[in-house]
């Protein structure tokens, strides 16, 4: 827990209050004092952070750079699914009608996208949208995107059903039914916010979430399908009584939320949530609905989260989100099965093309496959154990991973230099946080290894703004940011009487190994 900076002669005179076996110990009121027992017993702690991930509407997979970051993210995150918009979207060319106006469906660009996926190791998380043209009620209702999809219902959900039916029969005949199965089917995205365009939304977008749940289902009960994919934590509790009371299959909860949502949007209300505060409490919200609900034991996919839904360079290009990162990971931790950071990468088109590396894009990974501060932060955070020990710091995160070893993340939160669209410099740097682990269990001399994400360490930014910030930059700057985007070494240091001491600086992310 962070303390106030007090007077150097009031934390003299403060004795030492020690809060449990792995608690806080006061020594001081400018340190963070952690007492970690390294045998006690834990809980499970899956990586559930780290496991799916949003990308760009899915014709983009078929392109080299799209690869090239699904390897680059996988390299350093249990990364084992993806989740994108437009798998019916006209550009991938599922749908057609003939001359006699009879449904024509073509897989080649499906299935290549999907091939490839799996030849990389990370399976589909199924979006099923947007709406083909040839099947819309409304061909003109189109979302602001730079590639337009269409929002609209079906002009007849007896061909919808059909579609559905085929384009799920096919998976089945070309990967088989044991691999289909470990998928997951999502019904459309963001009904309640725009991306849907029944009227009423909700009721409407009900009737797309039976059919598609129905004519799944028909083809194999093995599959998995659920919904409603909402924005803002919203509609889960309804959505689970709409199904419970209509008999509709669901296997799963989805919805999205990101931190600069505001309260009234998430919560109904205007009390102030902070943006470190605001994704977890609305999937707590989340997980509350559906405890409470008919079907208590649904699981929870956050399948669209980040710290920002806009384009803002001071968050998600930043160092920023390192702490963010750690923080969220440890507050959601038990209240759901997935969350999908949105996105892995960049190449990404919804506000048209890319125009400069670094404008605030979501992805861990810049254009021309430049990683992010963001993306070191999911490396470090990789390396935390599959057991969780207790911690009264709301700045640590104390694991142990299978062979015993240690592995402790600690951070120091502090809003971002700036927001908006527009980039902040960074202001003058804040105090670091100095922080005493008090090992037991482990030999009073055993070495550890300190890895850092920060300022001056796995932060691409700063080498971007010495070479004043490019919006082309030629090769060799390219080169040369990718090289200042790697990850440095840890560095190695003997524990002194069981005892480690280490400053973390604002913004920056320390991962601790005792192996």
């Amino acid at each position: 827990m962070k303390r106030p900076v007090l007077s150097a002669s009031i934390a003299a005179a403060m004795t030492t209050i020690t809060l449990g076996a792995a608690g806080i110990t006061a020594a001081s009121a400018s340190a963070i004092s952690i007492s970690v027992e390294a045998r006690a017993e834990g809980t499970p702690f899956p990586h559930f952070w780290e496991q799916m991930f949003g990308s760009g509407r899915a014709v983009l997979a078929l392109r080299d750079n799209y690869r090239k970051d699904v390897r680059l993210v996988k390299a350093v995150a249990d990364f084992r699914y993806v989740r994108f918009h437009g798998i019916f979207h006209d550009d991938v060319g599922l749908y057609d009608v003939d001359k006699a106006g009879n449904a024509q469906y073509n897989f080649s660009y499906v299935d290549q996208i999907y091939d490839g996926l799996l030849a990389e190791g990370v399976r589909p998380f199924v979006e099923l949208s947007f709406m083909p043209l040839k099947l819309a009620r409304d061909p003109q209702m189109l979302f602001g995107f730079w590639y337009k999809p269409n929002i609209s219902p079906p002009t007849d959900y007896a061909r919808w059903d059909a579609m559905i039916s085929a384009f799920v029969r096919h998976l089945i005949d070309r990967y088989g039914i044991d691999e289909v199965a470990q998928w997951y089917f999502e019904v459309w995205n963001e009904p309640n916010i725009g991306f849907w365009g029944g009227e009423p939304h909700q009721s409407t977008y009900f009737e797309l979430y039976d059919h598609s749940a129905r004519a799944i289902k028909a083809v194999s009960k093995r599959l998995r399908v659920g919904g409603p994919s909402s924005a803002q934590a919203a509609w889960a509790g309804i959505f689970i009584q709409h199904c419970h009371d209509n008999d509709v299959p669901v296997d799963f909860v989805s919805s999205h939320v990101y931190a600069n949502d505001t309260p009234m949007d998430v919560f109904q209300n205007d009390i102030p949530v902070a943006r470190d505060e605001m994704v977890c409490r609305s999937v707590r919200k989340v997980s509350d609905e559906i405890k409470a609900s008919a079907m208590p034991r649904l699981p929870l996919i956050f399948s669209e989260y980040n710290a920002s839904f806009a384009n803002e360079p001071n968050v998600t290009d930043s160092i920023y989100m390192g702490p963010w990162l750690a923080s969220t990971v440890s507050q959601c931790d038990g209240l759901t099965e997935a969350m999908s950071y949105w996105t892995f990468s960049d190449v990404f088109e919804e506000g048209g093309v890319v125009k400069t590396p670094f404008y605030g894009g979501f992805g861990l990974v810049a254009e021309d496959d430049i990683p992010k501060p963001a993306y070191n932060a999911f490396a470090l955070l990789h390396r935390l154990g599959s057991t969780r020990l207790k911690s009264d710091s709301d700045s640590a995160l104390i694991t142990r991973r299978n062979n015993g070893a240690l592995a402790i993340a600690l951070w120091n939160y502090a809003p971002p230099d700036g927001t908006g669209e527009h980039y902040t410099p960074v202001r003058s740097p804040g105090p670091a946080q100095h922080f005493v682990l008090e090992l037991h269990g482990v030999p009073g001399k055993a070495h550890a290894s300190i890895w850092r994400v920060d300022a001056d360490h796995g932060n691409v930014i700063k080498a971007f703004d010495a070479m004043g910030r490019p919006p082309t930059p030629s090769r060799e700057q390219l080169d040369a940011l990718r090289a200042a985007a790697r990850l440095p070494p840890p560095k190695r240091v003997v524990l002194n009487g069981g005892k480690l001491e280490v400053d973390v600086p604002t913004h920056g992310l320390v991962l601790v190994e005792l192996r």
